[in-house]
């Protein structure tokens, strides 16, 4: 059973909507009805070493850091701002003092510089690996949630920032290429060290111009065809213009990779991937630029289902079109993470 057959058999199970639930599985977080018009934004991640992280390459700070920072992703996503966070820990026996203290340091640091807090949580042993797990509470006015099943036929296609980094500095650390080059840090960055765009996110819920959103975790093919299941519709996306990372040509030379595949595919880069109507564009670029973001138009959203790529004619060849429909990262079907 695939991750996504496996989500849709629990889904099948529950109850939805109702009783104060607006939202319940089947988006970024669950929403849940506060009062005087606002919501509790609910969500929860884990990550497993040897699926998610390498100890061996991975900083127990920066694992700190990280843990919240794709927790507090899916809150952005929603358009909220995260509040408190839950921490679940499994420790095998013998670990170090200073790799605890360490990661408590980095998961700390990180709640600082979101804004929300450690409230509690559990720790128990593991008998073998780390295993964490962390649920962040955020909220929001009721009114400016940003689900996944908005989007519009002839809507615009937009990501927050360049894609495939992630995925390019796992491979590189991998092959041993980590610290190679100076020019690779970013990519060793987006993966070991990842930031949620909480502030890009309360500025898109707040323009009232974003019609569906979610974060970029399993790779743009993926994503965005959770979107278009989500909203009934399907997309096409332009090669050309995914916004790539000058970094990104570089370790593809280095490992003799397509840095195409790791734009589409490859997961973990928590950019906002969001939709608008075609005719919003110039006032959306206004209004984020002025915010101190930069958004980037990708594709667009059409009535025919599935999602693909287009790629334009170069040289002599000529264009050509890929269904991309969820070709990202998934758990049960892929080796995992590190």
């Amino acid at each position: 059973m695939r991750e996504r057959e496996l989500i849709a058999c629990i889904a099948a199970a529950t109850a939805g909507a109702g009783n104060g639930i607006l939202q319940g599985i089947g988006d970024d977080c669950a929403v849940i009805e506060k009062e005087a018009g606002r919501v509790w934004l609910l969500t929860m991640d884990a990550l497993v070493e040897s699926v998610h992280f390498n100890p061996a390459w991975h900083p127990p700070e920066l694992l700190g850091r990280k843990a919240v920072s794709v927790n507090v992703s899916d809150v952005a996503a929603m358009g909220g701002e995260p509040g408190f966070l839950l921490l679940s820990l499994a420790l095998p026996p013998g670990l170090d003092d200073t790799w605890i203290s360490a990661f408590v340091a980095g998961f700390t640091s990180a709640c600082d510089d979101y804004g929300c807090r450690l409230v509690g949580g559990d720790t128990v042993a593991s008998p073998a690996g780390i295993s964490l797990s962390v649920t962040a509470v955020g909220e929001a006015a009721a009114d400016r949630v940003i689900y996944r099943s908005g989007a519009r036929p002839g809507d615009t296609v937009w990501v927050s920032g360049p894609l495939g980094l992630a995925a390019a500095g796992l491979d590189l650390l991998k092959a041993g290429l980590g610290r190679k080059e100076a020019i690779l840090q970013p990519l060793l960055d987006a993966h070991l060290d990842p930031r949620a765009r909480t502030g890009l996110g309360r500025v898109l819920a707040e323009s009232g111009l974003v019609h569906a959103m979610m974060d970029l975790s399993d790779g743009l093919a993926t994503d965005l065809a959770h979107i278009c299941r989500q909203s009934r519709v399907g997309a096409r996306v332009r090669a050309d213009r995914l916004p790539q990372h000058p970094a990104l040509a570089r370790a593809a030379a280095l490992l003799a990779r397509d840095p195409l595949a790791w734009m589409v595919s490859g997961g973990e880069d928590f950019e906002l991937l969001f939709t608008t109507a075609a005719g919003d564009a110039e006032a959306l670029e206004r209004l984020v630029a002025a915010s101190g973001h930069r958004v980037h138009a990708v594709g667009m959203i059409s009535e025919e289902e599935g999602v693909f790529l287009e790629r334009p004619a170069t040289g002599g060849a000529t264009g050509r079109e890929e269904d991309i429909a969820f070709q990202g990262y998934e758990h049960f079907s892929t080796g995992g993470g590190d």
